[in-house]
């Protein structure tokens, strides 16, 4: 067997086995950048879920607000074993703290209220934590993607023969792949 076929045999298999190796990896990568790329539309570490109701109490003064009256609110919402804190951020207006996050804002001159209910996103949250580097051990694990990455990228180009890559589409799917990120870079 010649030299160079046996290398682009080599190269197939490299492409192939550290594909397949590292497919997790690209899986959570691809999913949780589209949520960074919209994090400010999306968050991905927590659904918001909002809901308006009417309290059916009003009151003119914060000093007219009983605990007791809290808890009723909150027994609307099935949230009153949640309670953390209230406070009134601004006159007429008051905000009910829950744990894990979740808030009621009560107009106390009409009684309504929004209840902003928090759920944790533990799939895509945790996907997300990954690019920020949680520790060491995955810092190892990344930079291996890292470099996995340009492995597959060159095999991928090597594999084929030089006459059967520059004339085929592959070249110009190259230079494509390329020059858009350097033209975002430019620009």
């Amino acid at each position: 067997m010649k030299f160079s076929s046996l290398f682009r045999k080599w190269c197939r298999t490299l492409h192939r086995d550290v594909s397949m190796i590292f497919a997790g990896a690209f899986v959570v990568y691809a999913v949780s950048g589209i949520f960074m790329n919209h994090r400010n539309t999306i968050n991905p570490n927590y659904s918001v879920e909002r809901t308006e109701f009417q309290t059916g109490r009003r009151w003119a003064l914060k000093a007219d607000v009983t605990m007791a009256q809290v808890t009723e609110i909150l027994n609307e919402i099935d949230e009153a074993d949640n309670y953390a804190k209230h406070y009134f951020p601004k006159p007429g207006e008051m905000k009910i703290f829950l744990k894990g996050g979740s808030s009621v804002v009560v107009d106390m001159t009409t009684g309504m209220a929004v209840y902003e209910k928090l759920q944790k996103r533990v799939v895509v949250g945790s996907m997300v934590r990954l690019h920020y580097n949680p520790s060491k051990a995955w810092t190892v694990f990344a930079d291996c993607f890292a470099v996995s990455m340009i492995l597959i990228v060159l095999s991928g180009i090597l594999m084929f023969q030089g006459r059967q890559f520059v004339r085929s589409r592959m070249l110009w799917e190259l230079i494509a792949g390329i020059l858009i990120p350097i033209l975002f870079i430019i620009i």
